[in-house]
Order: structure tokens, then sequence, then C-alpha cells
């Protein structure tokens, strides 16, 4: 560092050089004189020679100024000077430690992490170290033998941070057999500390004792997400962060499995405090869709929690001991917990009254709560399954009746609380009780928080025995202290049970609102058992294992693949993401399992540098150094030029008009070695890259900012709408340069017709004849219908069909008709019989089938063409009546205003998209007849 100033030497001793300046300017000073112009005649020269000797003139000081600048950047540049300096240096001698973090933690900064462990390996290879390069969370088994500073870079352009902490501990047991042959250890740490941080401090200190530099992150920025709690009302998630100084605040971004966002929910830390909550209150549809939690504005895995179905919709297993289900549904009690239940939960009836053969099934199916209407006895058989089966996690919901009241109370286990014999009838001719209304539910149960209905009235019950859990067993009382619910834990399962039928016959309950909000927080506090979810995951409930189906990288980024990944076993229960099984989803996208980088308790620890005595801290700069000497090297070879040229003035050996087109192509030169060469290759790649790596609608660009605008909104909201209706997910609609632009991306493209556009050049015609004849489609929109005269079915009369007439009168078009009843793109999706947009009435022209084969078409219910019309001719404005911002909000009116014609023409952009990426394969469907008769066969 020089003063103040940010900047540094390289090589420091070269600046000795500038010593010499005087010396060079006492060189410099001189010139010879200028050579004077005379006549030819010999004669004259010889008389007129002067025998006296000349002494040179003086060099001009601004000339003489300009050479000893020129020596200085020369003698600057040499010196290495760097801007900014990081201030590395490569602690010790001898052999190097270059320990790494490459943990979840150290993705916040992985640039400058690994910008800084360059230039350490730069500085060591100036003086000849070899140097161990370790990476704290790859294996212990990475080579730690030490290597030159060419195989460390290599080394380090392939580390990646990974998607799991580090391993530290295990790193130091595996050097323990360097120590004494390392001479001085880098440590760039990620600023995550805990157990293994100190295990390695102290390995560094006790085992290594030699001089260490740490560089540390900071530690506000490090945040992670963990511990989902999915409740009645919302689902919420822990927010961590690793230093509780001051406040903060942020936000939490939900998507689902496809990407697109289904909510945000704040959050909020106070002076220090290292944890805050975050809420999703959303409705029960939305949470059902989430998978996806990420922290806005952060790039790790941590930052990152993974949904699966054991935070989703739920499966409700119904069976009932009635037998008047199906003659009788309305008397039912599955009819009335099958309504109450379908707003929150998958209901699984089998409606199998063989509770042997029912109840496995339901298991198997992945039920996490199994609701058994008035069953008072189960078959050994029977009751050891569910038994075990809520041992694993499973929620037994039992429900009263006449067949629970008359069982044995002694023999039935499956229950939370023991019963007595019979049932309690309230109010009748016969009672001196008087029907009880619902009176308080438990703060400690699912139900804290409902408001209590004043119009439930229970006329029969069943009652429990009253004992010292019975209080505590309460979900749910009565107004007389007699509980209506209750609940116990067997195993990680629990069992529920109402001690009122599920239908009217012993209570209103199931006719109330509160009897939904009842079973709704059950099936959200119920979670799947642990072979019922793997089950569930796995698809069939056969495989023992999950194969990585999305995983995440140190980024939080979904990707792919993992070489190292293994499949999870089925019955895993608290996965720890480490390397065989990284963060991610797991199985299929029927079902799957997610593994989460933070367990539900997990900290953020500071690394706590005080434990590594002696060291050297230092923070990762902020930007990064920057050496100043091939700028100085340019303005030395500039001002080398300028010297040339003003020798060339002052001796008189150029006039100015000679030497300014010299000038000129220096200067060209010059500045097209500033130019990226590449930069419109690179150009060209990124919108091959950006075309080629998902499906993408396309429109022509006119050059007219309005019709633009509105082509690429309307191709938006067809994307949009295409997503949601079919199994196609485009990208953002990108825009074309038909002149330029490689059109071979994309199988359809969409060609407002703009009068004051310039007319396609030749070359152009050209690459759109190619573009059709290699199988693309355009569909080309004069959205002139109603400047048209009515009636008027051809190509002219209006300003953009004459424009359209002179583009076409170019290309090797075929024969066109208005698209025919029996055409696949009356059936490609959707069943159309007109193809309408903003407008309506004009007809979608295609390609012409050749008579021959019309004739034989005719009374086949599609073309049997197997090809797709390189060209679709519309008047009707499609993109205007497909455009929406990003609120969904429509930009355009139809005309008529109607919202049948505007779904009619979304409906009509599918069946275009659908016809241009599958072609006439519906026109198989003609030989579905023949097949089936031939199979009956």
């Amino acid at each position: 560092m020089i003063g103040s100033l940010p900047l540094a030497f390289a090589a420091p001793f070269v600046l000795s050089a500038l010593v010499l300046l005087p010396a060079i300017w006492w060189l410099l000073k001189l010139t010879p004189p200028r050579p004077r112009v005379e006549s030819f005649p010999p004669t004259r020269i010889l008389a007129e020679i002067a025998a006296k000797e000349e002494q040179p003139a003086r060099s001009p000081w601004w000339l003489t100024a300009l050479r000893l600048l020129l020596a200085a950047l020369v003698i600057l540049a040499l010196a290495g000077p760097v801007w900014r300096p990081a201030g590395e240096n490569a602690a010790g001698d001898g052999t190097l430690l270059l320990a790494i973090d490459n943990d979840w933690a150290a993705a916040r900064d992985w640039p400058s992490r690994l910008d800084t462990a360059k230039r350490i390996v730069d500085l060591a290879d100036r003086v000849g170290r070899p140097i161990v390069l370790v990476a704290t969370a790859d294996p212990a088994n990475q080579e730690l033998a030490p290597a030159d500073a060419a195989t460390i870079r290599t080394r380090l352009d392939a580390l990646a941070p990974r998607p799991y902490a580090a391993n530290r501990a295990a790193l130091a047991a595996a050097l323990a057999g360097t120590v004494g042959s390392i001479g001085g250890t880098v440590w760039l740490a990620s600023g995550l500390g805990g157990a293994d941080a100190d295990a390695f401090a102290s390995f560094l200190n006790d085992r290594l004792k030699v001089p260490t530099t740490l560089y540390l992150g900071t530690p506000a920025r490090l945040v992670g997400l963990a511990n989902p709690r999915s409740t009645a009302d919302a689902l919420t998630l822990t927010v961590l962060r690793s230093d509780g100084a001051g406040e903060d605040s942020g936000s939490l971004l939900a998507q689902d499995l496809k990407g697109r966002p289904i909510g945000t929910a704040e959050f909020a830390f106070k002076p220090g405090e290292t944890k805050a909550e975050a809420a999703f209150e959303l409705p029960t549809e939305l949470r059902n869709d989430m998978a996806r939690i990420e922290i806005a504005g952060a790039s790790t895995a941590g930052a990152v929690q993974l949904l699966d179905d054991r935070f989703q919709r739920r499966r409700v297993g119904l069976l009932s001991g009635g037998s008047n289900d199906n003659a009788q549904p309305l008397l039912s009690p599955l009819y009335y917990l099958s309504r109450a239940l379908q707003p929150s939960a998958d209901v699984l009836d089998t409606r199998d009254a063989n509770a042997e053969i029912a109840v496995p099934k339901m298991v198997d199916d992945g039920a996490a709560v199994i609701a058994m209407a008035d069953i008072g006895t189960l078959t050994p058989d029977v009751e050891q399954k569910l038994g075990q089966w809520v041992e694993n996690g499973g929620t037994l919901l039992r429900f009263a009746g006449p067949r629970l009241a008359a069982a044995n109370a002694s023999q039935n286990m499956l229950i939370p609380v023991r019963l007595r014999e019979g049932g309690r009838v309230l109010g009748g001719s016969l009672s001196w009780s008087t029907p009880q209304p619902l009176a308080s539910f438990s703060d400690g149960s699912p139900f804290a928080g409902l408001s209590v209905p004043k119009d439930v009235e229970i006329r029969r019950q069943v009652l429990a025995d009253p004992d010292s859990n019975l209080a505590g067993r309460t979900w749910a009382a009565l107004a007389d202290g007699t509980p209506l619910v209750t609940a116990a834990p067997l195993g990680k399962g629990w069992l529920i049970l109402f001690h009122v039928t599920a239908d009217t016959s012993w209570s209103n309950l199931p006719l109330s609102g509160t009897f939904v909000d009842m079973l709704r927080r059950i099936v959200a506090f119920a979670s799947p058992p642990a072979d019922g979810s793997a089950k569930s995951a796995s698809g069939s409930g056969q495989s023992a294992t999950l194969p990585p189906y999305r995983l995440l990288d140190g980024f939080g980024h979904f990707t792919t693949s993992d070489p190292f990944a293994r499949p999870l076993p089925t019955n895993a229960q608290a996965v720890t993401a480490d390397r065989e099984h990284p963060p991610g989803l797991y199985g299929s996208d029927e079902g799957f399992r997610a593994v989460n980088v933070l367990a539900p308790d997990a900290t953020l620890p500071p690394l706590d540098a005080s434990s590594l005595q002696g060291a050297d801290i230092r923070p990762y700069p902020t930007t990064a150094p920057q050496d100043l000497s091939p700028y100085l090297l340019v303005a030395a070879l500039v001002l080398l030029f300028a010297d040339a040229l003003a020798v060339l003035w002052l001796n008189g050996g150029w006039r100015f008009r000679r030497a300014a087109p010299a000038a000129l192509i220096f200067a060209a030169i010059l500045i097209g070695g500033w130019v990226h060469p590449s930069r419109a290759d690179e150009a060209s790649d990124q919108f091959a890259l950006q075309a080629a790596n998902q499906t993408r609608l396309a429109y022509v660009t006119t050059g007219n900012a309005e019709i633009d605008d509105t082509s690429r909104a309307g191709l938006a909201g067809l994307s949009r709408e295409l997503a949601n209706r079919t199994a196609l997910e485009p990208g953002d609609p990108m825009g074309v340069d038909i002149a330029k632009d490689e059109l071979s991306f994309f199988p359809l493209l969409y060609w407002p017709i703009d009068p004051a556009s310039p007319m396609p050049s030749s070359a152009t015609l050209a690459r759109i004849d190619a573009y059709m004849k290699q199988g693309g489609s355009i569909l080309f929109d004069t959205r002139d219908e109603l400047d048209r005269t009515p009636g008027d079915t051809g190509f002219a009369g209006t300003p953009a069909a004459e424009r359209l007439r002179d583009m076409l009168s170019g290309l090797d078009i075929p024969q066109l008709e208005p698209v025919p009843s029996n055409h696949v793109l009356t059936k490609a999706f959707y069943l159309l019989a007109d193809f309408p947009g903003r407008y309506s009435g004009g007809p979608l022209w295609v390609e012409a089938l050749p008579p021959d084969d019309a004739a034989a078409a005719a009374d086949r219910p599609a073309r049997p063409s197997d090809g797709v019309s390189s060209i679709l001719i519309t008047e009707n404005d499609l993109a205007g009546a497909w455009a929406t911002d990003a609120d969904g909000r429509y930009l355009y009116p139809t005309v008529p205003p109607d919202p049948r014609q505007r779904e009619m023409a979304f409906r009509t952009g599918v069946n275009i998209v659908m016809y241009a990426l599958t072609g006439n394969y519906k026109a198989d469907q003609v030989h579905v007849p023949a097949l089936l008769e031939r199979l009956g066969q």
C-alpha cells in the first residue's frame, strides 16, 4: 500500500529503475539538426559547404517530457501495480495447506472465496511452495498429496459448493499423517461454526502448530430455513441466522413443483434473536401445492425448504360398521364424513364392509388418518394391523354408535379412554336430563382457538370412566363436563374418539360448520405413518428405495442428477443430508420424499475465530484486486506512437495529409483491440441457448413497439394457458428478427402483419421459405377483420392484406383453403367449429388437401395427411385476444365483448400449438373402430 492509496506492487524492486529517469532525460534532450532543403546543382552545393562544426539543437521540452512519461509507464507496468490489493499472504513456509469450506454455507460468497484461493495459490507458486488442497465438504479420501500450482488451479476450477454440511472432523483425522510436512495453513471458512469447526480448529492448534491465516465471511449474512409446521390455519417455518445483532427482515417465497409462485410470507428478526417465524396463511388448496419455499434473495441450499406429502393434503380412509350405506346414503355416517373431509383431504373410501380387506388396503394406500364410524369390535388381526399402523405414526379417528356402545370396553384396546357399557341418553320421555351444548375446547388440542358453536346439541353419547388421565385426554367437552372428544397417543400416532355418531342420529354436530373445522384440524394435526408415507412416495408401495428425483445444488437450484447420490430407503425417518443423500426430492412426480439441509432443531452457530490461537484473521475482499499493468502498457504504446509522429513532424518527413491515414489506421486497430471479437457470436449463442433449453412460442418483430408488445403479451398469456390446460409448459415467448435470427428452434412463429413495416428482402424471403419447407409453421395475422367488406374472404382490400399478398408472392406457397370441418385443427385438443380471436368471423386458412385425398377423406373424422400446414392465415387478431398483463388482466376487449369468445380464442391458440407440435396424430383415430373389431374377433 502507498500511503492511504489502495495501491500495491507485485515487484516493487522494479521501481528502483525510476532513478534512471534523469539520465534518460539527459540523453533525450538532444536531437540531430534538421536537414536543409537545397537545389540539386552540385557546384552550388559544394560552394556553399560550410567548413565548420555544427552543434546539435536542443530537443523540445514537450517531446522530452513525453519520452520520460513513456519510460515511467513502462517501469510502473513492469513493477506489477495492483489497485485495491487484497493483502493475501501464504502463511508460513514449505508445504502450504489450503483448506476451503465448500459446504452449503459457502455458496453465499463462493466467487470471492474462489478468487481468494487462486490468489493465494499464485503467491505460493511464486516462491515454489507445494500445496495441499482440501475441500471440507468432500470425503476424507480426497487427494491429500502436495501438488504444484497448476494442478491446484485445475482442482479449484472444478470445485463447487456442496448442498450439505462440511465434515471437517473426518478431514482432520485424514490429515493427521501430514503433520510435520505442513509449513503453513490458510483456511477459507464459510462462517458456520459448531462442534465440527471447533474440532478442525483444535487440529490446527494442537497438531499442526503452524502459522495460520483464517478468512471469515460476514456472519450476519448467513441465513437458513428449517422446521416447517403445518397447522389448520397456516404453514409456519423457522428462519435462522447466525448473528443476532440488530434487526433484520425479509420474505419467503413459496413455489409449486413447476416453479410457479404461490405466495409470500414476511419475517422479522428482533435484536438479539437468531430465530424468526414466517407463516403462509393460505387456503388449504394452495398450501397443498407448495413444494419449495426459499428465502428471497438468498442463494444457498440451506435457505430452501422442500415439502412433500407430510406437509400437504392428507389421505383419509373411511370405514363404517353400518349396512345401509348404499341403500340410504343420506343416513350413512360416511356421507357426512366424506363431505366434511373433501375440502381438506383425499378420501379413501373402499366401500368394503370387510375390515380385514379394507384396513390393509388403506394402510397400503398411505392413509394418514383412518376414520371408523361405529365399529365396536375388531378381529385380532385387524386390531393388530391397526395398532402397528398407529404406533408408526398413523391417526385412528373413531366415532361412537350403537355398536361401540354395546362392545366389551375391556377388550377394545384402540380407544383413548375406558368407556362405560351402554350409551347415555340426553333428553327424551324417560330421561331427566336435557340435550347438552358443546361448551369448550382444550387449549392443548388442535381445536384450540375454535369458536364454540351455540346451536350444537348432543342428544346421546358414550361416557368415559372418570380417572386421573381423563382431563388431560379431553379435547372437547359438553356443558356438564362430560367429554365429547378424547384423544391419547399410541407410539408415534394418536387415538381420537368422538363420543357421538358421525351422522345426525345422536347430535346435530355433523350438520354444523364446526364439525368441518374439527375434522380439518385433525387432518392437519395428523402426520403420515412411516410405512404409509414411504409407500405413498414410492408410488406402488413395493419399492424398497426411492430414487433421486430432483436434487439441490449448493446454491439451492434444482439439478437433474448427482453421480454420488444414492436411493433413499423408504423406511428412513430423519434423514441428514450428506454426500450419498443430498437434499432434494426422492421418488417420482407421483409421490416423493423431501430431504432438506437443515434439521427441524437446527441452529446456525457462527465460527468462533478466537478458537484459532494466533491466527491472522481476514475478511473476504468485497472487490477483487485490479491489475493495472495492461492499462499502463497500452498507455505506453499510445505514447510511443505519438513520439513517432512527433519526430516525423519535426523532421518534415511527413506532411499531415500523409500522416493522417496512418494515424486513423492505428486508431482503428487500437479501438478494435478493445472491442470483444466474439460479442456478436456470444449474442447469437445466448439466443440459441435460450431458445433451445425450453420450448417457447415465438413472434416476428415488426419494429412497431405497440404491435410487438401485443404479440409478446399475447403469447405470454397463451403460454400460461397452455401450462394450465395441457402437459406443455412453455417458457417465456421470444421475439425473432426474421432477417437474422435462427428460426429452426421454433415449431411455430406468430407473424402480425404491419402494413407500415418494410418489405422483407429476397434473402429474408428465402430464409422464410426454407424454414417452412423444413417443417416450420408460420401463423400470419392481418388483424383487419373489422376493416374488410362483409363477405370478402380473399387477401385483398386492406393495407395489411395487400402487404401479406405481396409477401406471399415471393414464397413457394401451396394452395390454401379455410379449415374444413374434418380437419385435425378442429379437434387437436378442443372441438372447434370456428377460430375467433379479438374479432370473430374471419376464417383460418391452411394448406389445401390434394383433390384425391380430399375425396378419400370425405367420410373420415380427421384429415389423413400426416404433415402440418406450413402456413396458417387469420384476420381475427389472435394475440390481442390472448394478451394479458402480469396480473392476468386482459389488455384488449373482444369485439363484441363476449367472455365466451375470449375462451374460444384461447382454445383456438391451444389447438394451433398442439397441431404444430404433434401433427395430425388424431387422424389415426379413424382406425380405432377397425382395431376394436379385430380385437373382438
